[in-house]
Formats: structure tokens, C-alpha cells, sequence
């Protein structure tokens, strides 16, 4: 096993997040599924692409489980590319190299704003050290034989080990802190993912306990069953050309995320293309938002990435 320590700017940063970032904690699920995602898609295009990895069983999917005992512990798995030793000394241990520095020199003060930075700089994956004091991650690159296990508290070290992997891809358990136990719940983190991640191409599987009662009377038993639930749409309605769209299309949509049980009066669906391409879809409600009058409403679209919610600041 080798232990290692954290570059300075590494520490600074973990002691950023953890401390400056705390409020805007439910983050740090929407960063490692966004890395899972990222995974999986490297792994799609490679099985396409390069003929040693053309035979591999691509079976892409992401599943989150929670374990609810003395230390709650959740756990993230992929089907993706995985890594092997170097790739999590590189990418764990140094944070996508000039990210942290070129991070921590955009900071504004503005916590909600900083929060939203941290994927854009390849350092979302620390975010987890908000909600855990202890984080493992246990991978296998794809094409490989040989598993590693990650291992840090999020202070000033980690440590890599060999392990062993039944399968290639990718699995982050975090050892929950007293902060952190709220997310060791269906209700929590289903409603994470349709916030953050509803829309990335991969589907998300959530692992939970459910419990009903059979029976009447005193001779009622509980009964609990384990059961997996996809918990996201894996689509992007703004994705698809206008061409595969009706115009209920559009209405169902508006009614899922603006939470509104009439068709919008108006919607505008444009795409541009060049040296930066992007897509809008815009709705105009029929009917005012009951809060617009108060002092203190803002108004604000809605910015996805790659399929995943960034931020609705204006």
C-alpha cells in the first residue's frame, strides 16, 4: 500500500469546500454522478472506436445504494472506464492538475456562485468530503485484471492499495458524517437526482428498503423488500430535434419542471451551432408566478451542462 500526501493547493482546496462551500452541500451528488456519466461515456465511445475494447459487454448504467447502520454509508457505482493505479494517483491526488489553482483564483465570495464553479474545474469529486469523513473508491479499468482502492479522510493524505473487482467500472463509498446522514434516504437522494441529474443519457438506479404491511388486525407483518428503481428520465427533451416533437411534447415537459398544471402560453426552442454550440428552450407561463411582486423574487433560467444542472441564478 502506498500512502501519499496532498499537494498544497489540494489541502487549500479541501479546506475550501468543507468549510467555505458547507451550505450548498447536496452538490457533491450531482458532481460524482456527473463523473460517473463522463465514465460511461468514455467507455461508449471507446467500445465503438478502438477494437480492444469493441469486444467488451457494455452494459452502462449508474446505481446508488444507501446502507443505514451505526456509520451510514452511501455508495455510488458505475459501468464505466474505470482507472487503474496511475489514473487514480493523477486525477485523485492532484485534481486535474492546473484545476485547483485556476479554481481557487476564480472565487467570488458568493457561496451559491462558488458552489457552481467546482465542476467546471475538474474538482467536483471533492465535494463528497462535505457530507463524509472518510471516502473510498474502488475501480477497475476496463480491459484490465487489477483493481485499486482509493482511500482518504479528506485531510492531508491517501493511500492506493491493490483489491479486487469482480468488473471494470467505478465504485465511491462514502462513510456519511453527522451532516451527511440526511442523504441516507430514498426521499433524499431521488429528489437529488431529478434536480441535478434527471436528464444525463445514463440511467440511475436507486437500491432502497421498502416496507409494507400484509394482513389485518393483530395478525398484521411487516414485510421488507429490497427493490431498484430507475429514478431518472435519462433524456433531454431539448436534445431531440423539433422535427420528433409535438407540441404536447413541449406542454408535458413545461408541466414536469415548472410545476404547473397549465400549458405554457408560449414556448421557443432554438439551437445554435459554431465554435460554441448550445440550445435554448424557453417558456412563458400563462399566468404570473404568485411570488413576483415580492421584494425579494428573482427571476432566472435554467443552465444545463452536458445534461446536468448547474444553476438556475440569474
Amino acid at each position: 500500500m502506498s500512502k501519499k500526501k496532498f499537494k498544497t493547493e489540494v489541502s487549500q482546496l479541501l479546506h475550501l469546500i468543507i468549510h467555505s462551500l458547507y451550505s450548498h452541500k447536496e452538490i457533491f451528488l450531482r458532481e460524482l454522478v456527473s463523473n460517473a456519466s463522463d465514465a460511461l461515456d468514455k467507455l461508449k465511445y471507446l467500445t465503438l472506436t478502438d477494437d480492444i475494447y469493441k469486444k467488451i459487454k457494455f452494459d452502462p448504467r449508474i446505481d446508488i445504494k444507501f446502507e443505514d447502520g451505526d456509520k451510514k454509508k452511501l455508495i455510488i457505482t458505475d459501468t464505466g472506464i474505470g482507472m487503474n493505479e496511475k489514473d487514480l494517483d493523477t486525477q485523485l491526488g492532484t485534481i486535474a492538475r492546473s484545476g485547483t489553482k485556476n479554481f481557487l483564483s476564480t472565487l467570488s465570495g458568493d457561496e451559491k456562485r462558488d458552489a457552481n464553479l467546482i465542476g467546471q474545474f475538474g474538482v467536483g469529486f471533492y465535494s463528497c468530503f462535505m457530507v463524509a469523513d472518510k471516502v473510498e473508491v474502488l475501480t477497475r479499468k476496463a480491459g484490465e485484471e487489477t483493481a485499486w482502492l482509493w482511500t482518504s479522510d479528506g485531510e492531508n493524505s491517501y493511500s492506493i492499495k491493490e483489491s479486487e473487482k469482480e468488473s471494470f467500472g467505478t465504485t465511491i463509498t462514502l462513510y456519511l458524517n453527522d451532516e451527511g446522514n440526511e442523504y441516507a434516504s430514498r426521499w433524499s437522494l431521488e429528489n437529488l437526482v431529478k434536480k441535478y441529474s434527471d436528464h444525463i443519457a445514463f440511467p440511475i438506479f436507486l437500491e432502497y428498503e421498502d416496507t409494507t404491511w400484509e394482513g389485518e388486525g393483530d395478525d398484521r407483518k411487516e414485510k421488507k423488500e429490497i427493490k431498484v428503481t430507475q429514478v431518472n428520465a435519462a433524456s433531454a427533451l431539448w436534445k431531440k430535434s423539433k422535427s420528433e416533437l409535438k407540441e404536447e411534447d413541449y406542454n408535458e415537459f413545461y408541466k414536469t419542471i415548472g410545476h404547473d398544471s397549465d400549458d405554457p402560453l408560449l414556448y421557443l426552442h432554438t439551437k445554435a451551432e459554431g465554435t460554441l454550440e448550445y440550445t435554448t428552450l424557453f417558456y412563458v407561463p400563462k399566468k404570473a408566478p404568485f411570488d413576483m411582486y415580492q421584494a425579494d423574487y428573482k427571476a432566472g433560467v435554467k443552465l444545463y451542462v452536458s445534461r446536468i444542472f448547474i444553476t438556475d441564478d440569474e
